[in-house]
């Protein structure tokens, strides 16, 4: 879709492209992750990591939105964008850590989390340059 963009992107398409998509993937990873974990037998240990989890989606989602768009393109907020995603999933990844060894989706899910954060850095170190 940003290759039918009819202006200049500041971005490298191809890096902003790949981005925005290993971003959508954690959004979806920790929403999955997130029900798994509420039909887990535990559920009530696990009420930090399905917050976490739901938190880290809607900050990527909200992330992939603002990166997708580029009329009016301000780098100040997303680059800010950008700075929560790797908060957010700094986060999760180390909450699904935690539980990593006695859930498969936690591992999974902080696996994309920690994918995602290094994607997030790449971008801002790109933006910076």
């Amino acid at each position: 879709m940003l290759e039918t963009y009819p202006q200049p992107i500041s971005l490298d398409r191809v890096q902003l492209a790949s981005t925005i998509d290993i971003i959508d993937d954690c959004a979806e990873a920790c929403t999955a992750c997130a029900d798994a974990c509420l039909s887990e037998p535990d559920v009530a240990e696990l009420t930090k990591c399905i917050r976490t989890n739901l938190d880290c989606a809607d900050v990527c989602a909200t992330t992939t939105r603002v990166l997708s768009r580029h009329t009016g393109y301000d780098a100040t907020i997303s680059r800010a964008m950008l700075v929560a995603c790797v908060t957010a999933c700094a986060a999760c990844a180390a909450e699904c850590g935690l539980h990593a060894e006695m859930h498969e989706h936690c591992g999974i899910c902080a696996d994309a989390c920690r994918t995602t954060e290094q994607a997030c850095r790449d971008l801002i170190a790109a933006m910076d340059s």
